[in-house]
């Protein structure tokens, strides 16, 4: 399955200040790598993980997940990643500004990281933003500016918003925040199920073995795809197949079911 910057769904962070491992994480099953300069680098390192930068270690898209706006980092780190060819950039703490308006004028395609009540608050604007490709959920970060729980209850109005900004924008589906759990891949699995029902298309990784588990989850099952294939080929207009009715919407969301089945190389 090949991949690009639009369309990815479990790309996997790995800290900048660890090089060693950008190789590893290009093999890793993960369909983008997205080296990190922000959270998981300590102050003291960022400089050093900034030299570190490459993207000519992976087949699939290497994005750079900058110092959020109004760092000390942040201009240095764009100016790294504008001369890396064929890197893109992740924006953290993503908001409405003139910040990212004049980032988004420039070469990168860009991923915004909404982490925040103002960034939520203006995801529209954000998504709409020339040059933003994709939105993504920083669930935990958004969690401790509100002072929320980790829970799909808590977060569920969040998520929708992302879903719906991408939707008006006219931009791919946003990607879900991370499961930060390594040792259960039901959870894992299951959260990227959840975040493909609400209509994300992908979820951001921390261990290459939570990628196998997000990939399972954004995979439509057999019985989805019978039930789809079922739908496509019932005709036009208004029909009734196993005692449900069929009509245009339907088929166009059983479509969308077997264009996903036919990018994970599936079938019923």
């Amino acid at each position: 399955m090949t991949s690009t910057l639009l369309d990815f769904v479990a790309p996997i962070f790995i800290p900048g200040d660890r090089p060693e491992r950008f190789e590893k994480a290009g093999v890793s099953g993960a369909d983008a790598v997205i080296i990190d300069l922000e959270d998981g680098v300590a102050d003291t390192n960022k400089d050093a993980a900034r030299a570190n930068l490459r993207a000519d270690f992976a087949s699939v898209p290497v994005l750079v997940r900058v110092n959020a706006v109004g760092t000390e980092w942040f201009e240095d780190d764009v100016a790294a990643v504008e001369r890396l060819s064929g890197a893109h950039v992740m924006v953290p703490k993503a908001e409405p500004g003139p910040e990212l308006v004049a980032l988004g004028r420039g070469s990168m395609s860009i991923v915004a990281l909404v982490e925040s009540a103002r960034g939520l608050a203006g995801a529209r604007e954000v998504a709409s933003v020339p040059g933003v490709v994709r939105l993504a959920f920083g669930s935990i970060d958004y969690c401790a500016d509100l002072g929320c729980a980790h829970t799909r209850d808590a977060l569920a109005s969040a998520r929708r918003e992302l879903v719906f900004a991408s939707r008006l924008a006219g931009i791919s589906a946003p990607l879900d925040g991370v499961t930060t759990t390594l040792d259960d891949p039901e959870a894992v699995r299951s959260d990227a199920r959840y975040a493909c029902d609400l209509g994300f298309s992908g979820k951001l990784a921390v261990h290459p073995k939570q990628v196998p588990h997000i990939m399972a989850g954004f995979t439509p099952g057999a019985d989805e795809i019978a039930w789809a294939e079922t739908v496509v080929s019932s005709g036009d207009g208004a029909v009734a197949r196993s005692g449900s009715m069929v009509d245009e919407p339907v088929r166009r969301r059983a479509a969308l079911i077997l264009e996903r089945a036919a990018r994970f190389g599936v079938s019923g």
